[in-house]
């Protein structure tokens, strides 16, 4: 029952680092980078779908992204839904092709995304920490019901700190790289 509990605890907390993860990815720092139009919806035929499945997506240089459609009719909605996101980029259009120029970010900018990108890391490690919270919940409850001993719900205790550690690791360490990322000329 305890493994049980555990197993599960380490699990949603690694869903919290991978959800904090895609996050991340959608900051924008400057390069261009074709996971950055993935959350970017579309009208594709009466069904919302992401861009890259409407469109083919590639980087043509450090500070462009070019949309190429797979269709020449969703050259518009896709034009349309790239405006209507918050990722503030001008498409230009030529044909099925749409280029996506990166403006350069200035410092003030790249402070205000470090700031976000600490927000982020913040409400992650605040999820891992409630998860941690429910484990403990958990095992105190067992050990009420006597399911479990006190030897048994101590180390439980103690797991659930060791993964609750090990996973605020992993999601310092992806703040650590974006902040360089975002901080990088």
């Amino acid at each position: 029952m305890l493994q049980e509990i555990i197993a599960d605890a380490t699990a949603r907390m690694g869903k919290t680092v991978e959800a904090f993860k895609v996050d991340l990815q959608k900051i924008r720092t400057g390069r261009a980078h074709p996971s950055l139009l993935d959350h970017v919806s579309v009208d594709y035929y009466g069904t919302q779908t992401s861009i890259p499945r409407a469109a083919n997506v590639t980087v043509e240089d450090g500070r462009t992204i070019v949309v190429t459609a797979w269709d020449k009719q969703m050259v518009s909605a896709i034009e349309r839904a790239i405006l209507e996101s918050d990722l503030g980029l001008n498409p230009n259009t030529a044909g099925t092709v749409i280029r996506l120029p990166l403006p350069p970010l200035t410092q003030e900018r790249r402070r205000d995304l470090v700031k976000i990108i600490k927000s982020e890391a913040e409400q992650a490690k605040v999820a891992i920490r409630n998860i941690r919270r429910d484990v403990i919940s958990d095992v105190k409850e067992l050990l009420k019901e006597k399911e479990i001993s006190e030897d048994e719900a101590h180390k439980g205790e103690e797991d659930a700190q060791k993964i609750t550690d090990a996973h605020i690791k992993k999601v310092d360490e992806a703040f650590a790289v974006k902040e360089q990322e975002v901080m990088k000329i």
